[in-house]
């Protein structure tokens, strides 16, 4: 039953991580549609953007939280290692990054957003590092 449900929070972190690295990179393309006044371009991003939101990125955060919280319950003892509380600090983070996507989409939904497609370009880039460190910590288990 462990290898199932391990194998199944697998699969719903790289379905929430590829949301979460594909939006921003939406909201880049949107930001440079506005500034050209594309007003085809725009309204495309909003459905593509609201698409990934509701059928990809949160469907997968749920899953990849009930899974996780499963192998927690079968496996308690991870929560007395220091690597554990690293990992879910920075998962806790993501959650934090996941509804500010929301926001901004929001935001882009009703024309309101300002942010630039460069500060889109530097945000998009803040999930591989999570992801960069939670792989390494869950692999090595160094503390």
């Amino acid at each position: 039953m462990y290898l199932w449900i391990k194998a199944l929070h697998l699969i719903a972190m790289v379905t929430w991580f590829a949301a979460l690295f594909y939006l921003p990179r939406l909201f880049v393309y949107h930001a440079m549609a506005r500034d050209k006044g594309e007003t085809q371009a725009i309204d495309h991003f909003i459905v593509m953007e609201r698409k990934l939101y509701r059928g990809i990125m949160m469907p997968s955060m749920i899953a990849l939280l009930l899974f996780g919280g499963t192998l927690l319950y079968l496996m308690p003892s991870w929560l007395s290692q220091g690597w554990m509380h690293i990992k879910l600090t920075l998962v806790l983070l993501l959650i934090v990054y996941h509804h500010v996507c929301m926001i901004y989409l929001k935001q882009f939904a009703q024309g309101r957003c300002t942010k630039t497609h460069r500060f889109f370009r530097i945000f998009n880039e803040l999930p591989v590092i999570a992801l960069l460190i939670i792989v390494f910590l869950a692999v090595l288990k160094p503390f």
